[in-house]
Formats: C-alpha cells, structure tokens, sequence
C-alpha cells in the first residue's frame, strides 16, 4: 500500500465489552471450535458414505485450498472490524445477505449438534453399568445380533448397532407414517445439554476463554487411547487400508468433491460467522497467522485419526461378520459414530467402562465447544443489532436462546429424528453453506477487493499477504466451489436416509428451508440499493457495493494514513 493511500474509517467507534485475556486463550477456544463433533462425529461417516479413500484425497485437497485460505481470510475480518458476522458484512452491504444466510445455517447447525451431544449423554450414563449394555446380544433382539463370532453371523448387527438403533433412537424403518413420539429420556439428556450451553454462554467470552484450555486438549488423549487400541483389533488394518486406498473412477464423481468441501467447513467452523465472532474479541495488532497453520494442522489431524479409529473398528466388525466388503458393514448415517467407538470399547479388556466414561465425556466436551461457539456468533448478532444501549442483558439472551433451541430440537429425539437431522444437514446447512461461502469469498475477494483487504491486513498485523493467499481468495477458492456446485446441481439425486426415501412433504420441507437461508441473498441485496439515494439503479448497486458509514475497526480510533 503507498503513501498516498490513505485509510478511512468510521470515528463511530466503540470498545468492545469483552475480550479474551490472552491469546492462547482465543487458541484454544478455536481449536476446541474447529477440532470437535465435525471432526470426531461428521467425519467419519461422511467418509464411509463417500468410500473412504476415495473421500480423503479431495478432503486434503479441499482443506489446503479451501479450508486454510477461507479460515485465514474470516479470522483476518473478525479481528480487523471486532464485530459481529452481520457487521462485519459492512465492507459490501450489497451481500449482507450472506452473513445473514451463515447466521441461519449456525442456527439450524446448533440445534442437531445439541441432540448429538443428548444422544452422549445418554451413552455416558449407560456407561456406569456393572456392563456396558452394548457389549452383548440382548434376548429382545433375537436373531438379529451376532455375538462376535464368525459363524452365522454373515447379515447379522453387532450388539452395539442395534443397542444404538433399537435401546436409544428405537429408530423408525422409514418416516412415511410419522415421527412418533419424542423419547423422554432423551429430552432429559438435551435440557441438561441446552442448560451447559446456556450457562456458558451467560458467562461469556472470558469464561468460556478460560475452559478451552480443557476442551482443547482432553480429547487428544483421548483419541490418542482409542487409537491405540483401535488398530490392535483383529482386521483393523484392512479398514484403514480401506480408509486410505481411494478408488480413482469415484474421484470424478462430483457429489465426492461436494461432500469434501462441505465436511471442510464443518471440520474448521468456516463459512458459519463463528471464526469472524471469536476473531472480533482479539486484540486488533494480534499476529494470528502462526495460530491459523496450528489450528488447520491440528483439526486435519484429528479428522483423519477420527477416521483411522472409526475405519479400524469397521474392519474388525468386517472380520467378526464375514462381510468382505468394508463398505457394507454396517448401514451409513449420522450415527456411526455411536456404533464403531462404542464398539471399540466395549473390546477393551480392562474396565471398559471406564474408557466409555472417557470418550462419551469427550464427545460432549467437543458438542460444548462446538455449540458455545455457534451459540455466540448468534448472540453477538443480537447484540450488534440492538447495540449496547438496547441490547438486553446477556444472561437474557443466552436464556432465550438456550429455551427456543431445547425446543426446536426435541424433533431429532423422536424415533424418526435421524431422518430429520439428514434432511436438515443437507438442505439447511451443507446445501446453503455452500452457496453463500462463493458470496462470501466475491464480498470480500472482489467486491471490497483483495488487495485493499490486503492493506488491511498489513495495518492490522504489519505482515505482508503472499501471493497463495490472495489467489485463492480471489480465483482459486471461490472456482473450485463454484465448479463442485455447479456439478453437484446437474448430477443431485433424491436425498435419501440409508438408502431410504423420504416422503415428499419432507423434500418440500427440505426445499423451504434452503429457499430461506438463500432468499436473504437478493433479499439483503435489494434493501441495500433501496437504502441508496439519488442515481438511476446501476448507480444506487454500484454504491451499496461501497463500504457503508459504520465499516472499520470497532476497537480503536482509527482514521490513519497508511504505514
């Protein structure tokens, strides 16, 4: 950026309420963000449904050009705006329609994380048997449960599939007559999950700043034990070949390269205004590229330990079953991860309850970082909305939310839940996310300009950006998922549940919910030009294309030349 180039910014600035007190604290928190159920949960099983290897290859290459640049990219705008997503969008009010859109993916993400972390919790206190009640066939079950053995077991359940299927979800066939009734005991296990977020989010950002030290770290030991053990099982091997050996004819097949790139963001919290949220509470000189290379590094990380875990069990399921395939195992779906861990531990021969204990704690240390941080992004909305003078106490709003989000999402703890939490996961969040991460790359990449964002990030921090980032901002990244979107699209087929077909009313439930995070799009849009005054159209959208008033840092004074 030259001397004569002058930066301008609003002198409406305001100091934030809250910050982090120090930056490991914003370290841990995002990696107790990024690294959690999208890795431990999601991964897995968006790997079995897309043929394991044949999934890895364009997740590592998603990650490098999608995922680190993007995560880059709304860390950097976070910090240098200290707002909100929404607020954050003042650079381009032409596309606040993204945020907007981001907000309501976060918020229909929150409500299935919170009834995967009530499904662990109920797990966890099953844990405490004199038995884990996975660990055998039950009589109930009749024929259906193999013991472990090889023999007569070919098309047969392990007992923790069915534990899982029959004694937890009591899991409907299809969802053609109905959801059924809500199992209580699993809406006990989410009023005490939705009251953990709540009281978390009541205590704010220092608070919750001061637990990521915990929920950093205590899953790494825990994974690392579970590895261990995992790959000692008798044909573990054969599935994390599996899990690796990609079949290259699936490599062309764009629905893979979609679902790589939605498990992107999912696994790093980008494209969801949560990044930009924590990033808004940083100290504005902060250095935060060393903590994006930790982070990206570390969450890869335990994505592929997650599935060397995962694909290890199948191959020791494929074995006991004398199933030749690892693919057909077991059935795919959300809960496979309630099937491969659980069935992991219940192999351990010394107290295996008390490694259940461990990992289903895990589990829900990671639903609590993951939640706290969806949880704020929303509220930090709110807040930036109403301002400080309006806005109602914290405590207020977290309690709102926590009320509204317990009972949107008792619908996932009826027996036909998991259909709902696929069909949510695709058109509500991985459909959408999608979509508005193109606009959020075209707001900031060409829209504001990169090479203006650019000089903001040298203000910032005083580094200059390399050429890699400032390609994949503004061809590479934004290309690569437009070309997964556009294949997507011409090649999607019926959504369906373990190979199950919904009914079509679900479909056009479906449609409506991605119709309403992408109708905030031309919506947001159109305000922004009706708000513009005097010209003739082309002019009013070239000037709502141009920061607004309240664009610049919130924390500091600023209206400088440039350095």
């Amino acid at each position: 950026m030259g001397k004569s180039a002058k930066l301008e910014f609003s002198s409406k600035s305001e100091k934030p309420a809250e910050q982090w007190g120090n930056g490991l604290e914003f370290l841990f928190s995002c990696i107790s963000l990024s690294v959690g159920l999208g890795n431990i949960w999601r991964f897995p099983y968006i790997a079995f449904q897309n043929g394991g290897g044949t999934f890895v290859i364009p997740y590592l290459i998603a990650l490098l050009v999608i995922g680190r640049p993007v995560y880059y990219l709304e860390i950097s705008l976070g910090q240098f705006t200290g707002r909100g997503v929404v607020k954050a969008f003042d650079m381009a009010p032409l596309l606040k329609g993204v945020a907007v859109g981001q907000v309501l993916a976060t918020a229909a993400s929150i409500t299935y994380y919170s009834s995967i972390m009530a499904l662990t919790l109920r797990f966890l206190l099953a844990s405490f048997g004199a038995e884990l009640p996975w660990s055998r066939c039950w009589e109930s079950w009749g024929s259906d449960c193999h013991d472990g053995s090889a023999q007569n077991a070919t098309g047969k359940m392990s007992p923790a599939q069915l534990y899982f299927e029959r004694e937890i979800l009591h899991e409907l066939p299809n969802i053609d007559n109905g959801l059924g009734l809500p199992n209580w005991q699993l809406v006990a296990c989410l009023a005490v999950a939705w009251f953990i977020i709540g009281g978390v989010l009541i205590r704010g950002i220092k608070s919750s700043g001061k637990a990521a030290y915990f929920l950093g770290v205590f899953p790494y030991v825990v994974l690392l034990i579970l590895l261990l053990r995992a790959v000692t099982l008798p044909g573990a091997m054969d599935g994390i070949i599996y899990f690796f050996k990609p079949q290259w004819r699936e490599l062309l097949n764009p629905l893979v390269w979609y679902a790589a790139v939605t498990q992107v963001f999912f696994s790093l919290a980008i494209c969801f205004g949560t990044l930009i949220t924590y990033a808004s509470y940083n100290n504005f000189n902060r250095n935060v590229y060393n903590d994006i290379v930790i982070i990206t590094t570390m969450d890869s990380c335990s994505s592929i330990i997650a599935g060397c875990i995962t694909f290890g069990i199948l191959g020791n399921l494929a074995r006991e079953t004398g199933v030749t395939d690892i693919g057909s195992v077991v059935k795919g779906g959300a809960g496979l991860a309630f099937i491969s861990y659980p069935e992991a531990i219940a192999k351990f021969e010394y107290v295996p309850q008390m490694f259940a204990v461990l990992f289903f704690l895990m589990l829900f240390v990671l639903g609590i970082g993951s939640t706290v941080g969806m949880g704020s992004c929303i509220l930090r909305v709110i807040r930036d909305h109403l301002g400080s003078s309006r806005s109602p106490p914290i405590w207020m709003l977290a309690s709102g939310l926590a009320v509204l989000g317990f009972g949107v999402s008792i619908v996932y703890m009826t027996p036909g839940g998991q259909f709902i939490l696929n069909l949510v996961d695709f058109y509500g969040v991985s459909f959408t996310a999608l979509i508005l991460a193109i606009g959020e790359l075209i707001a900031v990449a060409w829209i504001y300009g990169v090479n203006r964002f650019c000089s903001d990030i040298k203000f910032m921090m005083g580094i200059e950006t390399g050429w890699y980032w400032r390609l994949c901002w503004r061809f590479i990244t934004p290309g690569l998922m437009t070309a997964v979107l556009i294949y997507m699209l011409l090649d999607m087929s019926a959504l369906t549940y373990k190979g199950v077909a919904y009914p079509t009313l679900a479909h056009v439930f479906g449609c409506f919910l991605a119709a309403f995070g992408l109708i905030q799009l031309p919506g947001w849009g159109l305000y922004a030009v009706y708000k513009q005054r005097g010209g003739s159209f082309w002019q009013r959208v070239r000037a709502a294309s141009k920061p607004s008033d309240t664009w610049g840092p919130a924390n500091v004074q600023l209206e400088a030349s440039s350095i």
